[in-house]
Parts: structure tokens; sequence; C-alpha cells
């Protein structure tokens, strides 16, 4: 069994590797039904066999239930698979890259970037695609200076990129206490910290077409190339003698990372614990080797958040932010995932 530095080992039991298949299979099939479910429930309800027959070409029976399923439902499920998704495959390769089982998506300053660009967004007033692309391009520019900083820093460049990533998170933190401090307490103030608790309550069609391109650019290498994240964990001479270019392939899934979590956050506001926890839990389905945990991590994002997401807008009259359900959810299954017995990994 290999085991990198951190302790990581990628050769998992023949068991874990031949329960894959089903486990997968579940997590699909869950998944279809928990697309079905939340496309039916809502404040304006759409029973099931109205969805069947529209599958097959069948108008709704009304112009209302025809704009409120194409235009704020469906779109709205989607970018909740999508975020999902993300979050649980860069919360992965981040764990894989950094050898670290508390590494998250917002390692490198991703969130606290997007966080900085959207508050600045709706401190100017602007319009909601506006905050959305000024939250990815903020993300995409901290997650710039990171690299900048990580590639300057003298001992371990792993070190360094998670060291400029805190010093760049803390400055674009101070930056948003800033603008909370001198923006309208009546009118932008609940705005501003709305969006930082994360919702897809604002979801329009567009936001699932300005985000997909660079999601799938970030997610086909993170897919394509994912048994190599196994060779990370073995020292950098072991994987160059494996025919690995260490160096060129921790930038790739570093780059591809960052930019589905770029992506996700800037539509979505801070959800915490996804890309944490979904990849734990995920390992004790599916053992450690990536061929195996990213497609499931994936599937388990998207299952979770999609979850998440109908309990939040059905619980109660008001919907209920996505960061606060998930810090709920989250923060105490990571209490009994760090004290019960056994390795993190």
């Amino acid at each position: 069994m290999k085991q990198g530095p951190g302790g990581l080992s990628f050769s998992e039991s023949p068991a874990l590797s031949q329960h894959f298949p089903y486990i997968t299979a579940v997590l699909a099939v869950l998944l279809g039904l928990a697309v079905v479910i939340s496309l039916s429930l809502g404040r304006y309800p759409i029973p099931p066999r109205m969805l069947l027959a529209r599958m097959f070409g069948t108008a709704f029976e009304s112009e209302r239930m025809e704009a409120i399923f194409f235009n704020v439902r469906l779109p709205r499920i989607i970018l909740a698979c999508m975020v999902g998704t993300c979050l649980a495959a860069s919360g992965a390769a981040y764990q894989g890259v950094f050898q670290n089982p508390l590494a998250a998506p917002d390692i490198l300053g991703a969130s606290s970037g997007a966080a900085t660009g959207a508050t600045l967004a709706i401190l100017l007033r602007l319009s909601g695609f506006m905050i959305t692309l000024f939250a990815f391009f903020a993300s995409l520019l901290a997650i710039t200076l990171v690299m900048f900083i990580g590639e300057r820093t003298r001992g371990k460049k792993v070190l360094g990129l998670i060291l400029a990533g805190l010093m760049v998170s803390s400055l674009c933190n101070a930056g948003i206490s800033f603008m909370k401090l001198v923006a309208d307490p009546n009118s932008v103030l609940p705005e501003i910290v709305y969006w930082l608790m994360g919702s897809l309550a604002k979801t329009k069609p567009s936001d699932v077409s300005f985000v997909l391109l660079p999601i799938s650019l970030g997610l086909a290498p993170l897919l394509i190339f994912r048994w190599r994240i196994n060779l990370l964990t073995l020292s950098e001479d072991e994987a160059q003698s494996m025919g690995v270019q260490v160096k060129r392939t921790r930038i790739m899934v570093i780059v591809s990372s960052t930019l589905i979590t770029a992506a996700a956050v800037s539509v979505s506001g801070i959800i915490g614990w996804a890309g944490l926890v979904i990849p734990h839990l995920t390992r004790r389905l599916v053992g450690n080797d990536y061929q195996h945990l990213m497609p499931a991590s994936m599937l388990f994002g998207a299952l979770f958040l999609m979850v998440i997401d109908g309990v939040s807008r059905n619980l109660f009259a008001t919907e209920i932010p996505l960061g606060i359900l998930t810090s709920l959810v989250g923060a105490p299954f990571f209490l009994w995932l760090i004290t019960r017995k056994g390795d993190l990994w």
C-alpha cells in the first residue's frame, strides 16, 4: 500500500474497489430522485406527472407554471448541482495536493476574493449580473496574487501557497469589513450580509450560462487526470520516477480547482463545509484512490447541495441561507468524524 508524506494511502482495499460501481449507481439514482422532488416542491408545486408529461413534449397547464419551471426552478436546481459538484471536487483535490485533511475550497483565498468582489459590486449598487462578474474576477485575481507570492517564498512551495492564501484571505476579509462599515445600513448592508451567507434564491438562467464554461474547463482536467493526484501523495522523486512531472501536475490541479471554486462562489455566495466534509464522507465509501474518489465526490456533492437547497426553500416561509444550513449539518458531522476511532484519512 503506497503512502505519501501526509499519510494518505491511495491503494484502497479490494472491497472498496468492488463497491465503487454500486455506490456511484446509488448516488446517481438518489441524485435523480432529488432532482425530480426539487422540481416538484416549492411555493408553487408542480405535480410529478406534469413533469413527466413535459419531458415528452406536453406543455404545462398554465403559462405561469411554464415560466416558473424554466426561469426559476430549473436554473436553480441545475446551479445547485453544479455548485455542489464544484465544491466537493475542489475540496477533494486540495486535500490531495496539499496533503491536509482540513484543506477546503477556500484555502487559497478564492472564496474571500469572490466575497470582496461581490461586496464591492453591491456597495456600488450594480446589477445582479455585475455582482457575479465582480465576484468571479476578484476571485481569480486573489488566486493569481496567491500563486505569485507562493512562487517567491522560500522553502516548500506547497506551504508557501497555503501561507500566501491565508495572508490574501486576511486582506480580503479586512476589505469586506471596511466596506460593510461604510455601507448604507438600511439597504446595502443587509444585501451584503445575505450574499455572504450563501444563497441560490436569485438564480437566473444567465447565471447558469455564465459559469458553464469555466466549470467545464475546470472539471474536465480533474476528471481526466484524477489518477495523477494519487501520485502527488508520493515524494517528488518517486512521482517523477513514474513519469509524472510533479510541479506541472500540481499547478494543473490547483488552477482547475480554483477555477471551479471561483465560478461556484461567484453565483452562490459563501457556502462552507461542503468542500471539506463531502470528500471525507466519500472516502469512507469508496476509499482514497482518486480514480474513484473524484467522480463519487462530485455526485455526492451535487446530491448534498440539492437536498440542502430543497430544505432551504421549503422548510419555512422565509428562505434560509445555504451557508447556515451547511454549517449546521457539516460542523457536527466533522466533529464526529475527527473524534471516531481510526485515522481521519
